[in-house]
């Protein structure tokens, strides 16, 4: 159960809309092949590295596609798998892995850069979940080695389903187009839940509304636990885990609670044993797990295995008393089957008897789910007054789910991209405006740069506190935007620091842009707490490409050093570039 995925792509051109860089980025390189493997643990060195590393015995790698599941494993619980990295142009690279079994440590050459759970003495340690990854890589790592240590004794060992080379905002933005429909499903299903049990404590058929209840609530949690946007929700992968088989294992314990009311006292009989059969199961494999007896993970094949057996059982039974159902109670257990199916697939892929997929089981629940609201609007005419007004809600509630979707695609954008205290680009999007503009000059064309400067700011803050000095940034920014073009980009470095990119002008037109903003800062009158504060100045440097530089990526040093001389020269001014004499 962790290959959850609904392809259906609603909320791609939002995400796309949000994240425009990622769009014109390299795109994404999957690892699938290249890899090679061996068996065991390395032996280490006195200062700990592992000898594997740094020994040249060829002979004892054995080339393999993906990093999963090598043949000859023999009860190994530990494997060593290495790639060398292919060269590629990443502004913000990482290595994504949709997950690992069970715990691992990366090394790039020598260098330990990202582990995965706790190694003891003898290289072992407990599961701690099974979260997606991503790893930071640095610039240079094009043509050098990476290696994975992986301990498990789970039925799986190594790299899972994914190992991808991509930018970081391209990451962030496959997390949340992959997950933004799983969220509404599962906001979905718990509210239906909800709206189950409501139904549960009022009516007189209880045991078939808490079998509908607790079959959506499982159904809701387990999404919501396994969809991958979870971990930006809260970084508790075991915990998420731990919810995931909560609503997993539940769910043959609802569907059974919902079925036995529909057949007779023998066939009811049975129902009523499998789903206690699975209750137990639940019961007692999560007091074992939360107790530190076993592993969470050992519990998912056997739970695996009990319902690739109950499934078929469950469906033999009732096979032949379908003639004896109404119609809803059929589309019920068809939605259901549905939902089955999709489950033993899931479970097939994550036991690798099928090639890795993403698996749409949010869809089973999705179609289950509409199922049970369809037949609950037809068969409660009683109430439909009622339900429509709950229904209303529920719309609501998917609207309001999407929108926070939207708004934190929102506040990730503006979290990379934007200073909060001013408004203005930060310097992550400095340097990717920057290196984009200088490569279009180079090609020809002018581009100045301006770097300014307040005054005497740490004296400012020391003397009117650091919240009168936020309002003297906020308002020196404002001024700086109104006196530069559309086509300039103003971004704030730091502290009180600003950097304004002008593509296509010359010196000459940015030192005028310049002088009249510093005739505005002397004329501006600062207030705070309505107390009037002191004078403000800027100190400004100019540099132009090509006029100042042969290569305009020269240009931000350039400016600086004019803008030291504006300091030096006394401040409140401003310096173009000019070769020292």
């Amino acid at each position: 159960m962790r290959c959850l995925d609904l392809p259906l792509r609603l909320f791609a051109p939002l995400v796309l809309l949000f994240f425009p860089v990622v769009a014109a980025a390299t795109s994404s390189l999957d690892l699938d092949s290249g890899w090679e493997y061996r068996w065991g643990d390395s032996p280490t060195l006195e200062d700990g590295t592992p000898v594997w590393l740094v020994t040249d015995d060829e002979a004892a790698w054995q080339a393999i596609d993906f990093p999963s599941n090598p043949p000859g494993r023999d009860g190994n619980h530990h494997a060593w798998f290495r790639i060398t990295l292919p060269d590629g142009e990443w502004r913000d690279p990482v290595l994504y892995i949709y997950s690992i079994d069970l715990i691992a440590q990366a090394f790039l050459d020598t260098e330990p850069i990202y582990q995965h759970g706790n190694f003891d003495a003898r290289g072992q340690g407990p599961f701690i979940g099974w979260p997606w990854h991503v790893i930071s890589l640095p610039e240079d790592f094009g043509g050098r080695q990476l290696a994975f240590r992986v301990y498990s004794n789970y039925t799986d060992i190594g790299l899972w389903g994914e190992v991808r080379l991509m930018d970081r905002p391209e990451f962030f933005a496959m997390i949340l187009n992959r997950s933004a429909a799983d969220l509404v499903v599962s906001a979905f299903c718990l509210l239906l839940a909800l709206l189950a049990g409501s139904f549960a404590l009022i009516h007189q058929r209880r045991q078939t509304f808490a079998g509908i209840g607790l079959f959506s609530l499982a159904s809701g949690v387990m999404i919501l636990a396994e969809t991958q946007a979870s971990q930006l929700l809260l970084a508790t992968p075991l915990l998420w885990d731990y919810l995931a088989a909560a609503g997993y294992y539940a769910l043959p314990v609802g569907i059974g609670l919902l079925l036995e009311p529909w057949f007779t006292n023998r066939l009811s009989r049975w129902i009523r044993r499998l789903w206690q059969l699975h209750l137990g199961y639940l019961v007692l494999a999560l007091g074992l797990a939360l107790s530190g007896v076993i592993n969470l993970s050992s519990t998912f094949p056997v739970f695996d295995a009990l319902l690739a057996t109950s499934l078929p059982v469950l469906f033999a039974l009732i096979a032949g008393h379908l003639k004896r159902l109404n119609g809803e109670q059929r589309l019920v257990i068809a939605a259901y089957g549905l939902f089955a199916l999709l489950l033993l697939l899931d479970m097939a892929v994550a036991h690798g008897l099928l090639p890795w997929q993403r698996i749409p089981v949010s869809l089973g629940a999705l179609g289950f789910s509409l199922a049970i609201v369809a037949i609950s609007l037809r068969h409660y005419v009683l109430t439909q007054r009622e339900l429509i007004g709950l229904n209303q809600r529920l719309e609501q509630q998917v609207a309001d789910r999407t929108r926070d979707l939207q708004h934190m695609v929102e506040q990730l954008r503006a979290f990379s991209y934007q200073d909060p205290l001013t408004g203005l680009k930060n310097r992550r999007h400095f340097d990717e405006v920057f290196a984009h503009e200088a490569a279009s000059a180079r090609r020809g064309g002018a581009l100045t740069l301006v770097m300014l400067d307040i005054d005497h700011f740490k004296h400012f803050n020391d003397l009117y506190g650091h919240d009168a000095g936020d309002a003297v940034l906020t308002a020196t920014a404002r001024l700086i935007g109104e006196h530069f073009r559309e086509a300039d980009v103003v971004c704030r470095l730091g502290g009180e620091e600003f950097v304004v990119i002008m593509p296509g002008a010359t010196a000459q037109q940015a030192s005028e842009a310049v002088e009249r903003l510093l005739a505005s800062m002397r004329e501006q009158s600062f207030l705070h707490g309505g107390e009037a504060l002191g004078c403000v100045s800027l100190s400004c440097g100019i540099a132009s490409y090509p006029t100042h530089a042969d290569d305009p990526t020269e240009l931000v040093r350039l400016a600086d050093m004019a803008l030291y001389r504006a300091k030096h020269c006394g401040r409140d001014r401003s310096e173009t570039y000019a070769p020292s004499t």
